[in-house]
């Protein structure tokens, strides 16, 4: 199978007045691909920095960071741009979507960044869209949607460059149960076909759906499970 994200002592650290705050304290973590893995932990322990510096939104303080072998940690920013849009999509809470475009024209938008003509773009946001079940709302925008549709075309557009990873922060936080659990269903589904999921979440019954869970705490890895049969408990 092999592995896809290696973080070696990951540190990232802040200055606050006259204190250094750890964000991440000498992190080691590997994820091989088509896993399923999701980051669980309290306020303030470290996730989602973890997720932006796995997602290439930041970069550490210290440490290594291997994405597919390569060696990313000290990319610039133009080098950490490219390699996000090369291999990753991302879902977020807020879905980000804009609201004046149509569900089809938000779903394209990254391969006008890519330079993809407009008939090309259309078409294949217009498949993706299909491939998570919106393939009736192509022509609605994000306020003729409910949150579930609208995480929907997130999705969809995190899938347009067809990205080996998918990083989603919370993608499930502004949802009811229903909508959160067939949001679920896709990423599941993602998974099964050979996507690599890393997933943010709060919630125990969400992280319960995932193949591996890891525990942040205080900017630490405290503990690294894999699920067996939806068995597994997590106390704050």
């Amino acid at each position: 199978m092999g592995t896809v994200i290696e973080l070696k002592d990951i540190m990232k650290t802040y200055v606050m007045g006259d204190s250094l705050v750890h964000a991440l304290f000498h992190v080691n973590v590997k994820i091989d691909f088509g896993e399923f893995t999701s980051i669980m932990g309290p306020s303030g322990s470290g996730k989602s920095t973890m997720m932006n510096i796995l997602g290439c939104l930041d970069r550490p303080t210290s440490g290594e960071y291997y994405l597919d072998g390569k060696e990313i940690a000290g990319y610039n920013d133009d080098e950490l741009a490219r390699t996000r849009n090369a291999k990753i999509g991302f879902v977020f809470q807020n879905f980000n979507l804009l609201s004046k475009l149509t569900a089809q024209a938000n779903v394209a938008l990254p391969l006008v960044y890519a330079g993809v003509g407009e008939e090309e773009r259309m078409e294949r946001a217009k498949k993706v869209l299909t491939a998570v079940g919106l393939g009736e709302r192509l022509d609605h925008r994000p306020s003729e949607m409910s949150g579930g549709q609208r995480q929907r075309v997130a999705i969809a557009r995190a899938l347009i460059n067809n990205p080996a990873i998918i990083m989603a922060d919370e993608p499930t936080g502004n949802l009811d149960t229903k909508s959160s659990y067939e949001i679920m269903d896709i990423f599941k589904a993602l998974n099964e076909q050979g996507k690599t999921v890393v997933m943010v979440t709060h919630e125990p019954d969400i992280a319960r759906q995932t193949k591996r869970v890891l525990i942040m705490r205080d900017g630490k890895l405290s503990s690294d499970d894999r699920i067996l049969k939806g068995e597994w408990t997590y106390a704050e």
